[in-house]
């Protein structure tokens, strides 16, 4: 396999069946373009988890710690992440334990943005100031040979974000990379006629319901019923469910970024994860990968 995407020698990965993901991914090569859709998580997937031994900021910390917000507020936000991020990634918990809290979390720190009187006109500005970055290959953009090998080739780019949207949309569009195949559902700020926000749209997306569940009424995957070769990218066992909604799957490859607390997690993303991707910043497998299986 690694003759074919040489990029699955970096010692960055990690697959437990060899065997089968070569098959799978033979099997992508096979059906197409034309059959292929790609579903990803946007926040430490599509985005950076650390920058020079910092943490990159999510959608949210983007946000929370822009300075529309006030003092108060970022204290208030602050304590809701101290208080359930542990939640979020404690391996002795069930998902039926996680997802109240996580509900909780999440309408709490929207809550709090809400009273913030955030003005939609901030955000282009906001992002401009944050620390955010894509994920990059060697000094050069990985992101954007990603983005742009989907585009050219036609291929769907469902993003499905537990974040918020006008963030992370501001984000891809900052990188000249929102092209049309991209699709995003995410937590949308509603803005009033003066451009003040007041609420978030729902459904609520959480990081465990990121499934059919928010996808009601969309129809997105069944206008693309033919696609049914699918790669999805997540970083975190609540990713895993975003393909629930497509009709049909024929192949599907699914490729985890384990990005913190490695050693505990490890054996857990070999599970779930076809190829596991420890504490790498790059889209460089995901892009060898995408190459092999375009090329004529």
């Amino acid at each position: 396999l690694c003759l074919q995407v040489p990029e699955l020698e970096k010692a960055t990965v990690r697959i437990r069946q060899p065997e089968r993901v070569r098959g799978i991914i033979q099997s992508l090569r096979e059906q197409g373009a034309a059959k292929l859709q790609v579903i990803s998580d946007f926040d430490m997937t599509l985005s950076r988890f650390g920058c020079n031994g910092r943490r990159c900021p999510t959608s949210h910390n983007i946000l929370d710690t822009s300075r529309v917000i006030s003092e108060d507020g970022k204290k208030k936000l602050k304590d809701l992440l101290h208080y359930y991020y542990p939640i979020e990634i404690d391996p002795n918990r069930t998902l039926e334990e996680k997802r109240p809290l996580m509900v909780e979390w999440w309408t709490k720190a929207h809550e709090l943005l809400v009273q913030q009187k955030i003005h939609k006109g901030d955000i282009a500005q906001i992002v401009r100031e944050s620390e955010a970055m894509l994920r990059y290959r060697h000094g050069m953009d990985g992101f954007k040979e990603f983005f742009d090998q989907l585009h050219k080739n036609n291929i769907p780019l469902f993003i499905f974000s537990a974040g918020v949207g006008d963030i992370l949309e501001e984000i891809i569009r900052q990188a000249n990379v929102f092209y049309s195949n991209v699709n995003v559902v995410s937590n949308y700020m509603d803005f009033n006629d003066d451009g003040v926000l007041t609420h978030f749209k729902g459904p609520l997306i959480h990081i465990y319901n990121k499934n059919n569940t928010v996808l009601q009424g969309t129809g997105y995957f069944q206008q693309l019923s033919t696609r049914t070769s699918i790669i999805l990218l997540g970083d975190s066992m609540g990713d895993l469910t975003m393909a629930d909604g497509v009709p049909s799957v024929e192949n599907i490859l699914k490729i985890g970024f384990l990005n913190d607390k490695v050693e505990e997690q490890r054996g857990k993303y070999l599970d779930s994860y076809d190829i596991v991707l420890e504490s790498d910043e790059t889209l460089d497998v995901v892009n060898g990968i995408l190459r092999y299986i375009l090329t004529e």
